[in-house]
């Protein structure tokens, strides 16, 4: 048995963030769980730039922006496994592992923050008909094989799908020489950040055609082409709209899911709407002591904020340790709840009396909205409205929340609507 006084699974932006702020706010001993064999995660691969505008005030590559942070990991003294699978999460926050050098062993831990990120939808997601020839990858495969491996996955490109990795492979994969001769998206707007399709598809003349959808996958051993539709306002294909694209590889960018295996066996309470477990304003689930953060709890739009918000996860995870911030049974709570055309709203749960300076909802519109506003209400009555000149579902909105808008709340439910 090892013990450690907080023990982070996921080495990747969110679980930096949160072991490093964790470690400034007292904790002396902090542990990262990360399965592969070096930190850093999916900012490896990330070769463009754009991060760290926001917390570095800075335009910095992904490997980059990673090792800002592992540096300042290796200089608080924070402990890596890498290479170390964690296999399970037990009610007392003993952490299952196994790796080449420890075998099979635990982790006892005063606190646990899950940071393992999220995953791609795969072509079994998708139920697209046609047969399996080689030449489809989820985006971020792709990006993996060009940036860190060196290998062109193909010459002759679609792209199904436009979040934001399938958007940079676009420009990425162009720049390498290759054709992308167009990118599909279901639905009647793009899933990616505006700055990424003007940058990635508008400035290299990428089609993006709206509304359409890959319906058939053809060749034998490697794909040959594929046979592209246009979608009805219920994402049905329209007769006679069929379209034969001449193409050797297919990249899927539909979609990011977070990875929640260990969350859902540790019996923690999940969130349909996001994938990930339900939280409450400090970022600590369900089951006490265990906290998340970053793309476990939701897909974000932009790496700053997953800092962001981990860092609260890994202040909140010190103070819990040093016995400052406890399960209150008489503490009020707060429930968010996703209104007219938002999709969700994060944390779930208000306890008003931790609220900090910092605290903030995060909720994402279902469709597009121009000079609308956002609009909170309990018990049926407008306690807070915000002017959002234009919103997007790429993009994620937020409201600061202050002990003075709570105490307006009446009821135990606040509402986030849009309206125009």
């Amino acid at each position: 048995m090892i013990e450690t006084d907080l023990a982070v699974i996921g080495g990747g932006p969110a679980g930096l963030a949160a072991a490093i702020e964790a470690r400034r706010n007292g904790v002396r001993n902090v542990t990262i769980i990360e399965r592969d064999r070096e930190p850093g995660g999916i900012l490896q691969q990330c070769i463009h730039s754009g991060f760290g505008l926001h917390i570095m005030k800075e335009e910095l590559t992904g490997p980059e922006y990673a090792d800002r942070f592992i540096r300042q990991a290796g200089q608080l003294g924070i402990d890596f496994r890498l290479n170390t699978m964690a296999l399970g999460i037990s009610p007392n926050r003993e952490v299952s592992i196994v790796n080449s050098y420890d075998g099979a062993t635990a982790i006892k831990a005063g606190a646990v923050i899950l940071a393992m990120g999220c995953r791609e939808r795969t072509r079994g997601a998708l139920n697209i008909p046609g047969t399996r020839p080689a030449g489809i990858y989820t985006a971020g495969t792709a990006q993996r094989l060009v940036n860190m491996d060196g290998y062109l996955p193909g010459k002759n490109i679609v792209i199904l799908g436009s979040g934001d990795i399938g958007l940079i492979m676009a420009r990425r994969l162009t720049l390498e020489g290759a054709t992308v001769k167009m990118v599909c998206e279901l639905m009647p707007y793009s899933s990616g950040l505006t700055r990424n399709i003007v940058q990635c598809l508008h400035d290299y003349d990428i089609p993006l055609a709206l509304n359409h959808t890959v319906v058939g996958i053809h060749g034998t051993e490697r794909l040959e082409g594929v046979t592209v539709a246009q979608v009805d306002t219920e994402r049905r294909p329209i007769p006679g709209t069929n379209r034969y694209i001449e193409c050797d590889t297919l990249l899927l960018s539909v979609g990011l899911i977070p990875e929640n295996e260990l969350t859902r066996t540790a019996g923690i309470e999940m969130d349909s709407a996001t994938g990930g477990p339900a939280v409450n304003e400090s970022m600590e689930t369900s089951l006490e002591g265990v906290f998340a953060c970053g793309n476990v709890v939701h897909v974000h739009d932009l790496v700053d904020n997953v800092s962001r918000e981990s860092m609260l996860a890994g202040r909140c995870a010190a103070q819990y340790i040093a016995g400052q911030r406890g399960k209150n049974k008489d503490a009020r709570v707060l429930f968010t709840v996703a209104g007219n055309d938002v999709s969700y709203v994060v944390p779930q749960r208000i306890r008003s009396e931790y609220v900090q300076s910092e605290s903030k909802l995060f909720f994402r519109v279902k469709r597009e909205f121009r000079q609308a506003k956002a609009v909170i209400r309990s018990n049926g009555e407008t306690i807070y409205t915000k002017n959002v000149l234009r919103a997007v579902p790429g993009e994620m909105e937020s409201i600061a929340i202050s002990s003075d808008l709570l105490g307006r709340v009446k009821g135990r439910d606040i509402v986030i609507s849009m309206e125009r």
